[in-house]
């Protein structure tokens, strides 16, 4: 079976949940919302299109990154592999729902603004040792100060 794989931009509109399965592995899941907007030409004003709506599910190491910033009303972008979920209802309807395992979390930052926390890359330069005939590197600038 071929993989699909999507991203995915809009809102979360559920309250994260943070759950075991039966296997003991953790994982967080939230529902989100994609709404689209078009311009009405002959009105000139804004209207709401069709809206995509989705589970997404994270595990493992995604779950200790999203936990903390995911939450009902953010502006994210998930990408991850999608599929559809079949199930039946309490009532005994069956039903489907679009479910993505997530490869990535972040947030819309055309929407929003955020501070970072976390490991930045070390950056490092190198110049040639001023007077140097051998034309050896000098240190990098990080290691120096």
């Amino acid at each position: 079976m071929y993989e699909t794989y999507t991203t995915v931009i809009g809102t979360v509109i559920s309250d994260p949940r943070r759950r075991h399965t039966t296997a003991g592995e953790e994982v967080l899941s939230f529902r989100m919302a994609c709404n689209s907007r078009r311009l009405d030409k002959r009105s000139g004003e804004w209207a709401d299109g069709p809206s995509l709506y989705l589970t997404v599910s994270c595990w493992r190491r995604l779950i200790d990154g999203a936990a903390p910033v995911v939450a009902k009303g953010r502006p994210v972008i998930a990408h991850g592999q999608i599929k559809t979920n079949e199930y039946i209802s309490e009532s005994g309807e069956r039903r489907a729902d679009l479910e993505m395992t997530a490869s990535v979390i972040g947030m819309d930052l055309s929407r929003c603004t955020v501070s970072f926390e976390g490991m930045m890359p070390r950056v490092t330069t190198t110049s040639t040792v001023p007077g140097s005939s051998d034309g050896r590197a000098g240190q990098d600038s990080a290691a120096a100060a």
